[in-house]
């Protein structure tokens, strides 16, 4: 299992690439690592908490802070789908060069459908998979790994959200192919964290089983 990364701090604001497998939030099982333990640890402090969040399968790039008001800003923020996000996802089959994905989302807390709308860009296409730019422009729960999986391309790795078909894919990295690469505040900062060395492995093996001759 990788540790975190602390990318970059500026006053208040920690910028964290969070691994595979980390839950955000301290839990009740004391086996599960989570970042809010890991960041206090560093910095020798109890008051971090994230902005945000992501799915403990999903790596990437979270905001954490031990200030109050900077969460209350910035969360406004999130609520308000004015940070821009941007994703690098691996899924089961070949996809179009571009999808607008905007199927309603069930809610369990609001016990109703909601907007959500997903943009996808495909990079590259391999024999069984397809590597994706993601922009959610909502922020529903699980929004990327559902609107894929609804659309007949379920991420790599996936449990939840299973494929109909699964397909073998060389590498696999025995997680969930799913990466938060990029955030852009309104104010215009942005903040990036590189792909999961696992990640980066398998891309770069498919892209050499891609160039052999057939």
């Amino acid at each position: 299992m990788n540790d975190p990364t602390l990318l970059s701090h500026d006053d208040d604001l920690f910028v964290v690439n969070k691994p595979a497998d980390w839950v955000v939030h301290p839990t009740n099982d004391p086996g599960m690592k989570d970042l809010v333990s890991w960041l206090n640890a560093l910095t020798g402090t109890s008051e971090h908490a994230p902005i945000h969040r992501l799915d403990r399968e999903t790596s990437g790039v979270v905001l954490m802070s031990p200030s109050p008001e900077l969460r209350a800003e910035f969360g406004e923020w999130f609520a308000q789908n004015q940070v821009r996000k941007e994703y690098r996802a691996m899924v089961y089959g070949k996809t179009p060069d571009a999808m607008t994905l905007d199927a309603p989302l069930f809610d369990r807390r609001r016990r109703r459908p909601l907007d959500a709308l997903t943009r996808i860009e495909t990079l590259e296409r391999f024999v069984s998979c397809s590597y994706l730019r993601v922009l959610p422009e909502t922020g529903r729960k699980h929004q990327i790994r559902q609107h894929l999986q609804r659309e007949g391309h379920a991420i790599v790795g996936e449990s939840r959200y299973k494929p109909k078909k699964f397909l073998r894919v060389p590498g696999f990295p025995g997680r969930l192919w799913l990466h938060a690469l990029r955030l852009e505040l309104p104010d215009g900062r942005v903040m990036e964290a590189p792909l999961a060395p696992e990640l980066e492995a398998q891309l770069t093996l498919l892209r050499s089983l891609a160039e052999e001759p057939r």
